[in-house]
């Protein structure tokens, strides 16, 4: 049963996401000091959407990592 509510939920994700890009094929010319780079909104947007997915998540993993170490006695070294 949970087998094909993921397979449909999967279909209609995919089906946004394809809506969304069809819809936003109009090309946006970025400009970043001497560099251009030119594509299409849509890609612009998912190209965002990612970067922001691996940026939060190693940003997270990074004070995770802070707060374990915090909390970890730190060894009492013997003379």
């Amino acid at each position: 049963m949970m087998r094909y509510l993921y397979i449909s939920l999967i279909v209609v994700l995919t089906t946004i996401i394809l809506i969304f890009t069809f819809q936003n094929l109009d090309l946006v010319t970025l400009k970043f000091t001497s560099l251009s780079l030119t594509l299409p909104i849509s890609l612009l947007v998912i190209l965002t959407y990612i970067l922001g997915m691996l940026t939060g998540g190693s940003l997270l993993m990074l004070i995770r990592n802070w707060l374990n170490r915090a909390q970890k006695p730190k060894p009492v070294s013997e003379p």
